[in-house]
């Protein structure tokens, strides 16, 4: 059901901005962006049950805590400069969007280091010593 509200309320923004595109772009853009921040901040209350969720499993398998929330802090810049990235390119500004999904794509690079480096240690403690 609550699929259904959203859909809805991303239809009757888009019947608007189609209308206002017309007379008044600056606007049009405007509500865009609102209604993309509001379905946004709509999902961070599903998102933290899902958090939840996975904090609990990962407690419960005694995988340390430090993993999870790289992990999560990278699925979160994904999803947050494809966000900026999509609000930017519905601004006409394809450049500038690109840039922000760089930017994100480097920010998970330096988050990714940490666990990138406890797997090459962990692999390298498996191979047989050459001597």
């Amino acid at each position: 059901m609550e699929m259904i509200q959203i859909v809805g309320l991303g239809l009757m923004a888009t019947v608007l901005i189609l209308v206002l595109r017309e007379q008044k772009p600056m606007f049009a853009f405007l509500l865009a962006a609102f209604t993309g921040v509001f379905i946004f901040l709509y999902l961070i209350g599903k998102i933290e049950i899902v958090i939840s969720v996975l904090e609990d499993l990962a407690n419960r398998s005694g995988i340390p805590s430090i993993y999870l929330k790289t992990v999560l802090k990278i699925i979160g810049i994904a999803y947050i400069a494809e966000f900026g990235a999509q609000i930017v390119r519905d601004a006409g500004q394809e450049s500038i969007a690109s840039k922000i999904e760089f930017a994100g794509k480097v920010f998970i690079l330096v988050m990714a280091v940490p666990i990138i480096s406890v797997i090459v240690e962990t692999v390298i403690g498996l191979l047989p010593d050459g001597s």
